[in-house]
This record gives structure tokens, sequence and C-alpha cells, in this order.
């Protein structure tokens, strides 16, 4: 029997909230802490967005041509200090409306009245400025993690709902600065994850299971190559349960990466490579049992510029690069972003998210600017290449088996533009990309003949 463990979002919740009502007072209340009269060591935000997008010119091979959709994300946090334990939950009530019945919608964009945080904090070591030992953090519990550059494993933030997880990490800082942190938990399986439900926004609680565990260690040295050096290892073990195929995965993911922040009249610069290996299987297909050697790799290099002055404008020179797969017999090569985020790199997901890190060859270039503090403006450039030309390219779903279609993709141009209306409170974003295609993206056998990609989004996000 599968072992699960799953969470009723709202009784669990209330006793969060009872609890936290009934204690001292020590931290700063937010607007809506102190609407509800809460005491000082009581945090409590509500964040609310919405948002409209819509998509023409589709490039997955089966959903609607077109697409549109609202969406609508709340997220209510609450969290108690008890001194050295902190007590947390986050509920996150993500939904849909309005897409197409053959939208491309996932579990990315649906997932309603889940408590995606339930969580104790422990603190550790001596905390104190200057002192000679170190400090940490303990966190038990269902909890988001943010590692490194995030693109591994992240809490999402553009996508609608986010990865979690339930177990224990360790956060360990010394006195020089070095971070350690050590992790095991079992993945959150996002529910409804069915067509009906997903378009219904039916409340199915999410699940943890004994099956799929992700664990590993990650370090962060500063003052080292003039910037400061990361290295990780992870490992994903997955098996199918009762009820839920998997592709088997047995993955070791290493890797390691050197950055520079960026600063006023400087250059930076951001380098991560990582290297994954194992076992995996090429689908979730109940008749696929052929478990594969697994040899994939990511790189991702990135060197920028900012000017003095006014505006305050950042250049940046971008490269990324990710194995794909060519189907030999016995091997695997499509890399596995694991649970990291994209949007930052790659674009807006969400009806678009064209790529990811696999199957991608793509240098680029990105401009960002701050006019005033209420206002920054984003625009970037990315040309695009398959790894392999036998493997399906990036997200888009469409693919070559016989690499006759060549490697050339396309090209991609993104803008973004953000306004704060109200300061801290409410603020207003909107962009779009437009996907040129190329060779690949028309000539492939299930390329849809839809023309170019073009989507665009606004949104309003209201914080309490």
């Amino acid at each position: 029997m599968e072992a699960t463990l799953t969470r009723r979002a709202l009784p669990t919740l209330a006793a969060f909230a009872a609890l936290a009502f009934a204690a001292p007072a020590m931290a700063k209340p937010g607007p809506i802490a102190e609407a509800l009269g809460a005491p000082d060591d009581l945090a409590i935000s509500l964040t609310v967005r919405a948002r409209v997008e819509g998509i023409d010119g589709q490039f997955r091979p089966s959903p609607a041509t077109a697409d549109s959709m609202f969406s609508l994300r709340t997220q209510l946090a609450i969290e108690y200090d008890a001194g050295p334990v902190r007590f947390g939950g986050e509920l996150w009530d993500a939904r849909a409306y309005g897409e197409a019945p053959t939208s491309s919608i996932t579990t990315s964009e649906v997932n309603t009245l889940e408590l995606v945080q339930a969580y104790a904090k422990v603190e550790l070591g001596d905390g104190r400025k200057g002192a000679k030992g170190g400090h940490g953090l303990l966190t038990l519990g269902r909890q988001t993690m943010d590692i490194g550059s995030r693109r591994l494993v992240a809490r999402n933030r553009f996508r609608q709902t986010t990865n979690g997880f339930t177990g224990a990490n360790l956060e360990w800082t010394t006195h020089g600065g070095t971070r350690l942190q050590a992790f095991w938990t079992m993945p959150q399986i996002r529910r409804p994850d069915d067509t009906q439900g997903l378009q219904d926004n039916k409340v199915k609680f999410d699940l943890e299971t004994t099956r799929v565990q992700f664990f590993g260690a990650h370090a962060t040295l500063p003052h080292v190559l003039g910037g400061t050096l990361e290295t990780y290892g992870f490992r994903l073990a997955e098996q199918d349960g009762d009820n839920r195929l998997t592709r088997n995965r047995r993955l070791w993911t290493v890797g390691a990466r050197t950055f520079v922040k960026p600063a006023a009249g400087k250059w930076d610069h951001d380098i991560e490579g990582a290297y994954q290996f194992g076992t995996a299987r090429r689908s979730t297909a109940a008749a696929d049992v052929t478990d594969l050697d697994v040899s994939a790799w990511f790189l991702h290099a990135e060197t920028g510029y900012s000017l003095k002055g006014g505006w305050a404008p950042r250049v940046a020179a971008l490269f990324d690069a990710a194995s794909g797969d060519g189907g030999k017999a016995g091997h695997y090569g499509r890399f596995d972003t694991l649970y990291g985020a994209r949007r930052f790199d790659f674009g807006p997901t969400a009806l678009y998210g064209a790529l990811q890190r696999t199957n991608i060859i793509s240098p680029g270039l990105r401009l960002e600017v701050v006019p005033d503090k209420r206002n920054d403006v984003m625009v970037s450039y990315r040309a695009l290449w398959l790894e392999n030309p036998r493997d399906t390219f990036a997200t888009t779903g469409v693919r070559d088996g016989k690499g006759a279609s060549g490697r050339f993709a396309g090209h991609q141009a993104e803008a973004r533009l953000r306004h704060w209306l109200v300061p801290a409170v409410l603020q207003a974003e909107t962009g779009g990309a437009v996907l040129f295609k190329q060779r690949f993206l028309r000539d492939a056998p299930n390329a849809p003949a839809t023309g170019n990609s073009v989507y665009g989004y606004f949104d309003l996000t209201l914080t309490l």
C-alpha cells in the first residue's frame, strides 16, 4: 500500500490562527495584521493576484491554436514567533477561468485551497552579530524551498502554483559566511491532475508519498574566485504507486555555480553547470518497464554590465544549453530540471512556457532599466536551436524522431513592464513574448501550421 499523507487545509490553518492570536507580541505587524488587531509576534500576509493572458499561433501540437484565460491566485500566510521556534502555515488557492476546452493548462495553473506550508522552524546556534560559532534553522513539515540559483529547486513566483515539499530542511551559516544546507523531503504531488478536474477548479488535496523522495545538500562559499561559489548534489528517487505511473527516475544531479551580483559601474557574471546520471524510463506508459542509463547536462552562462547614472541600465549576454535524448537503445540523455523555476531565464510560463532547460542551445541578450522607484522594464532576445535534432524541442512538444527537420527552431523576443500603483501594496505588470518559428517548428512532422506564437498578459498583485 502506498504511504500517503493528506492535509485538510482550512482546519489546520484555523488551528495556527487560534494559537497565534492567543500569544504575546514581538514582530512588526503588516497591514492585514493591524486591521485584525493581531499581536506583534504574529505575522500575517495576504497576497492576491489577478491575471488575464492569451496566446495565438499555438506552438504545441494538440492544444487549442488560440487560447485565453483569467486566473486568480490567493495566498494567506500566518507565522507565530514563539522564541526559538516559529510555527507557520500558508494556504494557496490558484484557479483558472475561461480557457479553451483543449487548453494546455496543467497543475501549474490550478491548485485549489491547498495548505502548501505547515511547518515548525527551530532556530539553532548563536545568531548574534559577531558570534564566533554559527547559526542555523531547522524547518520541519510542509514547506517551500529556494536553493541556490533556483534553477533546480524553487518556490515559484510567476507561475500560478508552486512546488512544495514535506520533510526536514537544515540550514547552517558559519561565522565566516559559509552556508550549508541539507534536506530530505517528499515532493507534494499537486491535484487535481485530470483535465476535467483542472477545468472545474476542483478541490482535491495534494499528497505526499515515500515512493517519491527528494534529498540532497548545497553549500555556498563566499569570497571564492572573486565572487561566490556554490556546489550541490541532489537525489530524486521515484517509483510507480498504486494509482500513479511515473518514469521511475533514479537521478543524481551534481553541479556548481559561480557568480558576482550586479553593481553600478561593474561587470557581473553567473555561470552554472550540472551533470545528471542514474536511471529513468522514457515514458510513464504502463508498458514501458525498461530502465535506461541517464547521462545528461545543462549549462548557464551570463555576463552583464551595469551603467552608473539614471535608469540604472544593465546589459547582459546570455547562453543556455541542455542536453536532449537521441533515442539510443539503453540510454537517455534529456536533462531533467527537477523542481526548478524558468521564468527569469526563459520568459513567461502559464499559457506560454515554450522554453526550458532541456534539449536547447540558446544565446541571447537582455536589457534591464529602472527609470524610477515605481517602474522597471526588461526586454530580451534569444536565438533557439535543438541540442539533439531527434528529441522534442524544449517544452514545445514538437519532435522529429528522424532528425530530418534540422536544429534551428527560431527566435524569441520578450518584454516586461512593472509599475507600483501603490508602493509595496499594489503592483501592475504587463508583458509578452513572440516565438518566431523557423525550420524545425515549421517542418517537424507534428508541428502545427499556426504561424508565429504571440503571447501577452496583464496582472495586478495586491499585497497586504
